[in-house]
């Protein structure tokens, strides 16, 4: 798939900016907070309806405007496709294809794909379970666009569950009681085993792409392990254990979830463990090994969409280059070349070689407004 164009009206700090993609590279040059990284967070947002700052839509539109947009042209190997996101300060989003409003967001996912790696990304390793989670369940989202919709649902039933053990707190257990929280036990099995199952699936099948890319990137000196840790006991060629286990734990944590007025049992409790040669990268990897693991946790990102989507999807690097040394920078561009339409922000262009400089297009970015260079040579 390629982008050819984007257009961002009132969308952070960008007025009315249309941008055309002329290379399979494209390098954004200029200082912090100009809006480099504004310009690939609005290709997230077409790709995941996510944005991995995790800002609100409210902060998303431009100070003292009602409304913003984000309209892209792609090709893909069915034709082309317009796509645009309208994001509203005071009310819901919505999304069209081709001029057409998609009812469904769930319809408008998996039409782009991408793949975003920023400097923040170096917290997969060493951040808390949730970066991880997010990291899994963005993913998911690209390879099977109806996981937002169960994600969703789940999310939905875990609020009202948690409503209705923090509304109990205060009284003592009555049999309306115990009957109003089975039907939401049911529920959350329910739509908790949907996440689990997407989970664990995702990670078996990423983790062997993971492991070779880190054996490549280490010189096979280090192994790396990916492990699904679910909070609810997965049985391997058993799925359909999940959900009598789910409910199982459920009852075993039941006293402590009344008291502490909050659900104990669940997908949102899940840990993804990383480890390199059986130790824990979080807590012993150096921070070398911690950048080449997340390197290689993005190739393989990059990898698997493709074998699922049978695209190449985009990459968005944000301001990465100067978080990795010279040996792991050569590693990602050459795996890169131009295999995947790639977008790259930076500061400076001296991590580039004169090569890479000559076949990428090379756009400066200063207070919202792109400028293209005259001539570098």
């Amino acid at each position: 798939m390629y982008l050819k164009t984007i257009h961002l009206r009132q969308f952070r700090n960008y007025q009315d900016q249309k941008v055309e993609f002329s290379a399979a590279k494209t390098i954004l040059v200029g200082n912090n907070a100009q809006g480099k990284s504004n310009l690939l967070e609005a290709v997230e947002l077409l790709a995941t309806l996510r944005s991995h700052r995790m800002a609100r839509d409210r902060d998303l539109v431009q100070e003292g405007e009602d409304i913003a947009t984000i309209n892209a042209t792609l090709e893909r190997q069915i034709g082309e496709i317009d796509l645009t996101l309208t994001l509203r300060r005071n009310a819901r989003r919505s999304v069209a294809l081709n001029g057409e409003s998609v009812r469904r967001q769930m319809d408008f996912l998996g039409v782009l794909n991408a793949v975003q790696f920023s400097s923040l990304d170096l917290d997969l390793v060493r951040g808390g379970p949730e970066g991880r989670r997010n990291w899994l369940d963005t993913l998911l989202i690209q390879l099977e666009p109806v996981y937002a919709h169960i994600l969703q649902q789940y999310h939905q039933v875990l609020r009202q569950r948690n409503a209705f053990l923090k509304k109990s707190q205060d009284s003592p257990p009555t049999n309306q009681h115990t009957e109003q929280l089975a039907i939401w036990d049911a529920q959350l099995a329910t739509t908790g085993t949907r996440v689990i199952r997407r989970r664990d699936r995702a990670i078996q099948r990423l983790a062997p792409i993971a492991a070779a890319w880190h054996s490549s990137i280490s010189g096979s000196t280090e192994n790396l392990q990916i492990q699904y840790a679910p909070n609810v006991p997965v049985v391997p060629d058993h799925p359909e254990a999940v959900q009598p286990a789910f409910l199982a734990k459920i009852q075993q944590r039941a006293l402590a979830e009344l008291y502490r007025g909050t659900t104990l049992v669940g997908p949102h409790r899940d840990e993804i463990e990383l480890s390199i040669n059986q130790t824990p990268a979080r807590q012993y990897g150096s921070q070398g090994q911690q950048r080449t693991l997340v390197l290689a946790l993005k190739l393989a990102e990059l990898q698997l969409i493709e074998e699922v989507v049978k695209e190449p999807p985009l990459l968005l690097l944000d301001d990465v280059l100067a978080e990795l040394d010279p040996s792991r920078q050569n590693q990602l561009l050459d795996a890169i070349q131009d295999r995947f339409q790639t977008l790259i922000t930076t500061t400076h262009l001296s991590s580039f070689d004169s090569q890479w400089l000559k076949s990428s297009q090379i756009l400066f970015v200063k207070s919202g407004e792109i400028s293209f260079p005259a001539s570098l040579y």
